[in-house]
C-alpha cells in the first residue's frame, strides 16, 4: 500500500480507531528500539547510541501508554482492529548486521521518523475531528523529537567514521610514500 492510500485510509479513521492504530504503532516501534539497543550493544557499539536506542524505547512505549489511557478513558480497554499497514517501523533489525550498518540503520530510522511526522502533518489537514486533530499535532511532535535525537547519533556516527577512513588514508598515503 502506497503512502498516499494510507493516509486516506487514517484519515477516514474514527478517534477510537485512530487512537488504536497509533497506540499499536508505538508499542511496536518501542519493541524496534530495544531490539536496536540489543543488536548495537552485541556489536560492541558506543554506550551513546545504545543509550538512545534505549530512550527512544521507552519513550515510544510512553507515548504508546500515555496514548491508551486517553483511549481506556473513552472507549474501555479492547482496542479497535485496524487493517492498514504500520508506517513507522521498517525492517531496520534486518539492515543491522554488523557495525558498519550503523550510519544506514541511523539513516533509515530518521527517515521513517520524517515520514510518520509528515503523515501525522497531512492528517492533522484532513481530519474534521479537533480531537483527532490533536492527537496527530501531538504525534508530529514527538517524531520530530525522535528524529532529533537519530540525527545527533547519525552526525556523531558520521563524523567517527569519515574521521577513521581519513586517518587510514593517510596511513596508507604514509606507507606508499616510504616504499
Amino acid at each position: 500500500m502506497k503512502i498516499k492510500e494510507i493516509i486516506e485510509k487514517l484519515a477516514s479513521l474514527s478517534e477510537k480507531e485512530v487512537l488504536s492504530y497509533w497506540i499499536r504503532g508505538e508499542y511496536e516501534e518501542a519493541d524496534l528500539y530495544w531490539a536496536l539497543a540489543k543488536r548495537a550493544k552485541e556489536l560492541g557499539l558506543d554506550d551513546e547510541l545504545i543509550g538512545t536506542f534505549v530512550i527512544l524505547a521507552k519513550e515510544s512505549k510512553g507515548h504508546g501508554t500515555r496514548l491508551f489511557e486517553i483511549y481506556k478513558r473513552r472507549y474501555g480497554e479492547q482496542l479497535e482492529e485496524v487493517h492498514i499497514p504500520p508506517v513507522e517501523v521498517l525492517p531496520l533489525l534486518e539492515k543491522f548486521k554488523n557495525a558498519s550498518d550503523v550510519i544506514s540503520v541511523l539513516y533509515e530510522a530518521m527517515r521513517s521518523e520524517l515520514l510518520a511526522k509528515a503523515i501525522y502533518e497531512e492528517l492533522m489537514k484532513k481530519v474534521q475531528d479537533d480531537r483527532v486533530r490533536k492527537v496527530y499535532e501531538y504525534l508530529a511532535i514527538m517524531e520530530q523529537d525522535h528524529y532529533n535525537q537519530l540525527k545527533k547519533e547519525y552526525e556523531l556516527y558520521m563524523r567517527k567514521y569519515a574521521s577513521e577512513i581519513r586517518t587510514e588514508m593517510c596511513a596508507q598515503t604514509s606507507t606508499e610514500e616510504g616504499s
